[in-house]
């Protein structure tokens, strides 16, 4: 209880002395930046990356902003005041049909704004809407248009990561949630729709692009023909990805002739080496408190076989997953097509490697590989191990003694 206590109040006492900081710096922009009016405003725009306090990319858009304004760029905020009916994060606190805890968040987002204008957004119901979502399916939500505007297919994606599952089941609790994304994703398109005939920018800044505030914001921008960035956490610790293209997908040009300079390489290898030790962070999430080397057991059951070839599994609801699905319906569908060249090839061993994000506290995937492998009775088999996410094995050791990998 006591521990509890103090961990609450060191809590507050940051959250305070952040505020305070965050009220400074606001103040020193308003301070030393002057807009020119001749320039197009330049909208940022992130729901889904906080609801209290400031996470890393919630900072990563404050920052830019406040770069923006320094070079002299009128700065608009779209901001959310309550305008959705549920939003991402908040469909995730507690039971899913709770409504989101608007009055903190909005609080904090008034903190974080004070430098520059900010265009609020409030939620307003579209009845006609409403009566055409009631008693469709989930199938029929997923695709579902509204005044030519993809709100079903804007909207999957954040349910799937609400849900932390891939495949959405027919039941009351998808079915409310999906329409209720699709409900506040229509009101999002209103009112951004009306900020961008005011405001005329030259380009909106979005946070990821595919969480639906964001990609409904996005969607709307590119219809009026505007220029949209969107950005995620970058590989490197407290590094950023910005680009016109979709942010999760990491588009990336590298020229043909392109060669590492020899600091480069240095830098590289100083990377993999602490990757190798399970030593770095994404979005500033610490996966591997410890890696450990594979142990005798394994080894010996490898050495048993003509070859090893592990298959590493991702994460199913996360947002990244869009761009992965091509060829595939879904992770689950390539998992399956597996299962016959597993009991093809008895002479090989196969290691099915868990995601450790998979069971990530606070983000425990509801549709699990684990889940999997025991429905298809693949622990069962003499040639397959499965390796958890909460098992600290060294991937990269399995890798080296390798066949070939599956991803």
């Amino acid at each position: 209880m006591l521990k509890k206590l103090l961990r609450k109040i060191k809590q507050i006492s940051i959250r305070f002395r952040l505020f305070r900081r965050v009220h400074r710096t606001n103040r020193k922009i308003m301070a030393h930046s002057r807009a020119d009016a001749e320039k197009s405003p330049v909208i940022f725009f992130n729901a889904s990356t906080r609801l209290r306090g400031l996470s890393q990319n919630a900072a990563f858009s404050l920052i830019t902003s406040w770069a923006v304004q320094l070079a002299g760029v009128p700065v608009v905020r779209f901001a959310c005041r309550a305008g959705m009916s549920h939003c991402v994060l908040g469909t995730v606190l507690g039971d899913p049909d709770d409504p989101p805890p608007c009055r903190g968040c909005v609080a904090d987002t008034r903190r974080f704004t004070g430098s520059a204008s900010t265009a609020w957004f409030d939620y307003h119901e579209n009845q006609e809407l409403k009566s055409k979502l009631d008693g469709l399916s989930v199938s029929e939500l997923k695709v579902f248009h509204y005044q030519d505007r993809p709100l079903g297919p804007l909207t999957v994606p954040s349910l799937r990561w609400a849900l932390r599952r891939h495949d959405l089941q027919d039941n009351q609790i998808t079915r409310y949630l999906l329409s209720s994304y699709i409900l506040s994703a229509h009101n999002i398109a209103e009112k951004f729709r009306q900020v961008l005939q005011r405001e005329q920018p030259q380009s909106v800044i979005v946070f990821n692009g595919l969480q639906y505030p964001e990609a409904t914001v996005r969607w709307v921008a590119q219809q009026h023909e505007t220029r949209v960035i969107t950005y995620e956490v970058g590989l490197r610790p407290y590094s950023g990805f910005f680009t016109d293209g979709d942010a999760t997908a990491y588009p990336i040009h590298i020229p043909d002739a392109f060669q590492l300079s020899e600091q480069q390489n240095e830098r590289l290898d100083a990377y993999l080496e602490n990757r190798f030790e399970g030593d770095f962070t994404m979005a500033g999430i610490h996966f591997w408190p410890d890696m450990r080397s594979l142990d005798d057991e394994i080894i010996k059951k490898i050495e048993e076989y003509k070859q090893v070839i592990p298959i590493f599994t991702n994460v199913v609801f996360d947002t990244s997953q869009a761009f992965a699905n091509t060829i595939f319906s879904s992770m689950f569908d390539w998992l399956d097509t597996l299962l016959g060249i597993i009991k093809d090839h008895p002479d090989n061993l196969f290691v099915i490697r868990a995601h450790p994000d998979e069971l990530r506290e606070g983000k425990e995937s509801k549709q699990t590989v684990e889940a999997w492998v025991k429905s298809n009775r693949l622990d069962e088999r003499d040639n397959v191990i499965f390796i958890g996410p909460n098992q600290l094995f060294s991937s990269y050791e399995l890798i080296r003694r390798s066949k070939f990998v599956m991803v």
